[in-house]
């Protein structure tokens, strides 16, 4: 199978050694870890790992097991050795089993939303035939390979196969993999869904199990190459990477309303695309982390730095939210674009019992640019009932005629640098001709589409409107002046000097986190408080962040995470204007 067959993308593969940088904003960013540290071929792997009689090579969902099994064969055979190789997938449980299995955690026909599973990966598979795979016996090294491999109970070195869930999506559109336990491939937003609610959530928890039996660790998303690092060299890596800034690799995608600031303004991206409509800054259940020595790239998922690192990642904030990052930042690009779904958000009570989530989507708006006469949707007319709006939906949808959104929401001229808040249940859309960061809570599916403005999906078929859900959570109070009041956030300066501007961005009360907004002039010194902070740069050419033991530059639209075990950090302002830089934190 070619490349473009197994992946359907404008996306470029990660490439195996960093470039150099055309723009300042930089689309692989990474965390250098020392020198040759990781290695770039099957074949170097295969020297590795020759004296020993068993391995194990397991992975996430969306690795080509099998075409790892022919290239890394063939460089054994290159230096004389014959492995047996055995594919763990023999003692998977019957497709039968696993699809009752995993069904009461796919929501039925609901086309977007299931509920988190509650399984374990040893659930999939049959222990006597386990048992029965562990038994075989040969002169020759014995390989077990496929997903869930540590689970074979023999004495073995674990090879783990990471792959970032961008690349899995691409791979799913093309229909070169599977969900874990299927036999064929189906429709991606079928197999996302599948992806999101059991076989990410189950891997993750294997991963947690498995973290310190890692002997090596693979990136697996190239289709013809791998990197690798030693297990023990990268699980010190991730110490030192908690006491100093973490930039996540950002990816983009476009969509049914995106636009073209992303585009234009992002030099090294394909051109090729319509529009960008998202990119991804820290969305860390689908972010990755990129680590480089001597030039040569590996990247990780984020959820691996959490299960090996969490608390110095979180501070005082893990007990609370355990392996859970619990901000996340993205751009919804609409520059000569479209107006986002009318759309809301789950109350907390709501995305427990029906999606099994903990904590729920908790969003604002920060406008970090504008242009014309772009405007925010946010909170009801005054006096519109549940009744009323509902039956305007409904009509909308059945009749196929555009809705006068306007009768029953409000809008609000877009200011730049402004921040709307929207916590759950709020009726919201950012409308064309802004570039929104959004900041939020981390869950980031759950949007209940109620109006959208009657297009399809970029695939050409119709988007999911849930307008039944949608009532469920609406907050019809929020209507009138009271949206002005509470729901754009009103700035207080809480300290000001020669050097720097901070001011106060409050939240709603339902809002789990604060922002913070700094205008500096030179720079500024900030303790951590045993806390994770995550900033961007929403004003200016470039900073420096410097801690005890580093230095960092970052450029406009920037975002990253300052881990709570980095103490204490300054922001230099490496420009003669004034630069403005968003924190966001836990309140």
């Amino acid at each position: 199978m070619k490349l473009k067959e197994k992946r359907e993308t404008s996306q470029l593969e990660l490439p195996i050694r960093k470039r150099d940088i055309t723009s300042t904003y930089d689309i692989y960013p990474a965390h250098n870890i020392g020198d040759n540290l990781i290695q770039d071929s099957y074949e170097s792997l295969a020297k590795e790992l020759a004296s020993f009689d068993y391995l194990k090579i397991d992975g996430y969902v969306g690795i080509l097991f099998e075409d790892v099994c022919e290239k890394l064969n063939a460089a054994f055979l290159k230096i004389g050795i014959e492995p047996k190789w055995i594919n763990v997938q023999e003692a998977q449980k019957n497709e039968r089993e696993i699809e009752n299995l995993v069904s009461p955690f796919l929501g039925g026909d609901d086309p977007v939303f299931g509920k988190i599973a509650d399984l374990d990966l040893k659930d999939f598979f049959d222990l006597k035939k386990m048992n029965f795979l562990a038994k075989s016996n040969t002169i020759n090294p014995v390989i077990f390979y496929g997903t869930g491999a540590n689970l074979i109970p023999v004495e073995g070195k674990t090879i783990y196969f990471d792959i970032s869930k961008n690349e899995i999506q691409f791979r799913s559109r093309s229909g070169s993999i599977l969900n874990l336990g299927a036999s064929q491939p189906v429709d991606p937003k079928k197999m996302y869904k599948r992806f999101y609610f059991v076989d990410w959530v189950v891997l993750n928890k294997h991963k947690n199990q498995i973290k310190n039996e890692i002997s090596y660790l693979v990136d697996g998303q190239r289709i013809n190459e791998i990197t690798w690092v030693k297990g023990d060299v990268w699980r010190e890596s991730i110490d030192e990477l908690t006491k100093r800034p973490v930039r996540v690799r950002p990816w983009f995608e476009p969509g049914a309303w995106g636009g073209q600031w992303i585009k234009e303004k992002i030099k090294g991206l394909p051109q090729n695309v319509v529009n960008y409509a998202w990119s991804f800054e820290l969305i860390v259940p689908e972010n990755g982390v990129i680590i480089e020595s001597s030039g040569v790239l590996l990247e990780y998922s984020f959820d691996f730095l959490m299960f090996v690192a969490g608390e110095q990642i979180l501070g005082k904030d893990f007990q609370t939210f355990q392996y859970n990052f619990p901000i996340r930042f993205d751009f919804l690009d609409t520059f000569d674009g479209g107006n986002l779904s009318i759309q809301c958000h789950p109350q907390k009570e709501y995305m427990k019992n029906h999606f099994g989530e903990n904590i729920t989507q908790e969003e604002t708006y920060y406008i970090l640019d504008k242009k014309d006469n772009a405007q925010v949707y946010l909170g009801f007319q005054e006096g519109i009932t549940p009744d009323q709006f509902e039956e305007a939906l409904l009509s909308s949808k059945q009749e196929g005629k555009e809705l006068d959104i306007l009768r029953y929401v409000q809008s609000f001229d877009s200011e730049k640098h402004g921040l709307y808040l929207i916590p759950p249940g709020t009726i919201h859309s950012s409308g064309k001709d802004n570039l929104v960061l959004e900041i939020s809570s981390t869950p980031y599916i759950y949007t209940f589409k109620m109006y959208d403005w009657l297009r399809v999906d970029i695939d050409g078929k119709p988007r999911p409107i849930n307008i039944e859900r949608g009532m469920e959570n609406l907050v019809f109070e929020r209507s009138g002046d009271e949206v002005e009041k509470e729901l754009i956030s009103k700035p207080k300066t809480i300290a000001c000097n020669s050097d720097m501007e901070l001011q106060h961005l409050p939240t709603h009360e339902k809002h789990l986190y604060d922002v913070h907004r700094f205008k500096i002039n030179t720079s500024v010194r900030i303790k951590t408080d045993n806390q994770a902070h995550v900033l961007s740069l929403v004003e200016g050419e470039k900073m420096e962040i410097i801690t005890n033991d580093s230095t960092s530059i970052f450029h406009y639209a920037e975002s990253f995470i300052i881990p709570a075990a980095t103490e204490e950090y300054t922001i230099k302002n490496l420009t003669k204007e004034p630069v403005m830089v968003i924190k966001a934190f836990v309140k």
